[in-house]
């Protein structure tokens, strides 16, 4: 279940506007929620950081529109994670 990001927000973000493809729109979100989650430590909210949030629709519209995963997720995602990351010695 989306902690950070609402259905809605995500077909928005991807223009999609039918139901047809809500489940896995949903499935995309949490798999997305969980990489953010594991790369920053932070549990993710509707009240997470506005980077934290652009990072997980990122990652869905990433994966909605390169299914065969052939390609890595953009670097733009690490950029808005860096700040939020702990770092590491």
């Amino acid at each position: 279940m989306p902690l950070s990001t609402t259905l809605a927000e995500a077909k928005g973000f991807l223009r999609v506007a039918d139901a047809s493809e809500d489940a896995l729109v949903t499935l995309l979100i949490d798999a997305a929620e969980a990489r953010v989650a594991a790369a920053t430590g932070l549990v993710l909210t509707l009240a997470s950081p506005a980077p934290l949030r652009l990072a997980v629709l990122i990652l869905v519209a990433h994966a909605y529109e390169h299914r065969d995963g052939a390609e890595p997720p953009p670097a733009l995602v690490d950029a808005w994670l860096a700040p939020y990351r702990e770092a590491r010695l």
